[in-house]
């Protein structure tokens, strides 16, 4: 049968076809200068990456056309048995990037978030007030470990369950597993949260582990942060000691957005039908099955010898980034970093984090103000969370981070000009120093993002085939 022409679409169906420079030309100035943003900065937020082209590629398909609410063999809507063959990869690939057993761990990728999959796996365990410890949100907790404050319940998590927080030791930074296991003998908690998002250190499971196991309590593991580092082995294993674990699929595994939970099979026959029940119908709508593609795609990188040399340089540079800062005479969470991050305790300068995320923002470096322990209140952190995992994907070196470091020390010396300058400790006047102020401050700032721009840009940014091709728009 020979070929046939195909139609030109109808009028009303062109922009169907046509590209998006063309169909939405703000939208499409947005991305480029979000590209050069990536690009001319540097990127230091903990729980940001930066994937990789095939992974954007697949996360951007033609999948996001389909609807499959259901599982793999059992939806909701025809026409899904490529769905299927990919959700089933995507699982295939997930147990195996953390080399687990499929006899004894389940999977569901469907999650759109972390955040998701916590409650999720939260309904598919727990009951209505049940009890549950996690680590405070102050001492590096997460919001939705079950943090609330003195007036507010803050999360769902704190709304639907009790929630009774544990801390680090105020001395030391490190978890305080002692007191942990002291309040839950008072607290009887059902379930025991292990994992943070401001926790420079590796986790002692065994400990928790024996903890839960006192109280007959479930003990999962959150591990969004460090899940790229635990499938790498340069991690303490929470597989070894939990009954649920749950990640997020970017942070350090360097995947797109979204979630997992991981189940033991062989503990509860019924954890499987629980935890996919609660997904869907329970928490959420169908899968977005072009993340699931994009999952899918990371997961088989993460699994090559070369991640593994990846996630052992995110803990190197991390470090070094980490030693530099100590040299300047600056506060760290536990004097340093064994994971992905480190946790900057800016108080004994009389700083704020709102303050130095400002002026980093100035100066094309991205950070975020985080609570460190000891704080009162969590609008007002005293210190700043500083990730490795981005700058390490641009193929940064211990050496790069130690330039850094001289960055991120120039900031703070400009903080304390602007602050004298201001002759306020207000962030409004602060900020109004530093933006539209006239003053060495002012000039301090402009002559710091110079510097970041120009160490940026040696640099390639993931994703973009040929980085030299990216160009600065205009107004820049």
């Amino acid at each position: 049968m020979s070929a046939q022409a195909i139609p030109v679409p109808n009028d009303f169906n062109k922009v169907l076809y046509a590209p998006l420079a063309e169909v939405d030309p703000e939208v499409a100035q947005i991305i480029e200068d979000e590209t050069w943003r990536q690009f001319s900065g540097l990127e230091l937020i903990a729980s940001e990456n930066l994937t990789s082209l095939a992974t954007m590629e697949a996360n951007g398909s033609i999948l996001t056309n389909k609807y499959s609410e259901g599982l793999p063999g059992a939806r909701y809507y025809g026409g899904n048995e490529h769905i299927d063959r990919l959700e089933n990869l995507c699982r295939e690939r997930a147990l195996k990037a953390f080399d687990l057993d499929p006899k004894v761990w389940g999977v569901n990728v469907q999650p759109y978030s972390g955040s998701t999959a916590n409650f999720a796996t939260f309904t598919a365990l727990l009951e209505p007030q049940d009890r549950i410890m996690g680590l405070g949100l102050p001492d590096g907790g997460h919001l939705t470990h079950g943090y609330y404050t003195a007036k507010k319940k803050i999360s769902a998590s704190s709304i639907y369950f009790q929630s009774f927080p544990y801390q680090v030791d105020p001395k030391t930074g490190y978890i305080d597993y002692e007191r942990l296991a002291t309040n839950a003998n008072l607290f009887k908690p059902r379930m025991i949260i292990c994992g943070g998002s401001a926790y420079p250190r590796d986790w002692d499971y065994a400990k928790l582990a024996a903890t839960a196991k006192q109280h007959s309590a479930l003990l999962m593991a959150d591990i969004a942060h460090i899940s790229g580092l635990v499938a790498a082995k340069v991690q303490n294993n929470p597989f070894e000691f939990c009954d649920v674990v749950t990640t997020t699929t970017h942070k350090t595994l360097r995947g797109p957005r979204a979630g997992m939970i991981f189940f033991r099979k062989d503990k509860d026959p019924e954890a499987e039908a629980k935890i996919n029940a609660a997904v869907f119908p329970a928490c959420q709508g169908g899968p977005h099955n072009n993340t699931i593609a994009g999952i899918a795609t990371a997961l088989r990188q993460v699994s090559s010898p070369e991640f593994k040399e990846y996630a052992a340089a995110v803990i190197k540079n991390s470090q070094a980034l980490g030693a530099k800062l100590l040299s300047y005479g600056y506060k760290l969470q536990t004097e340093g970093s064994a994971n992905h991050l480190v946790l900057w305790d800016l108080r004994p300068l009389g700083l704020t984090g709102s303050k130095i995320e400002k002026i980093c923002d100035l100066a094309h470096i991205t950070i975020n103000k985080n609570a460190v322990a000891g704080d009162t209140s969590a609008m007002v952190p005293g210190g700043v969370r500083i990730g490795a995992s981005a700058l390490t994907s641009r193929s940064m070196g211990p050496a790069d981070m130690e330039q850094v470091a001289t960055f991120l020390h120039r900031a703070i010396e400009i903080s304390q000009v602007l602050q004298k300058e201001a002759g306020s400790k207000l962030l409004k006047d602060f900020v109004a120093k530093a933006t539209t102020g006239e003053g060495e401050g002012r000039k301090l700032i402009e002559q710091l993002a110079g510097d970041v721009q120009a160490f940026a840009t040696r640099f390639p940014l993931p994703g973009v085939p040929d980085s030299s091709k990216i160009q600065r728009p205009a107004g820049h």
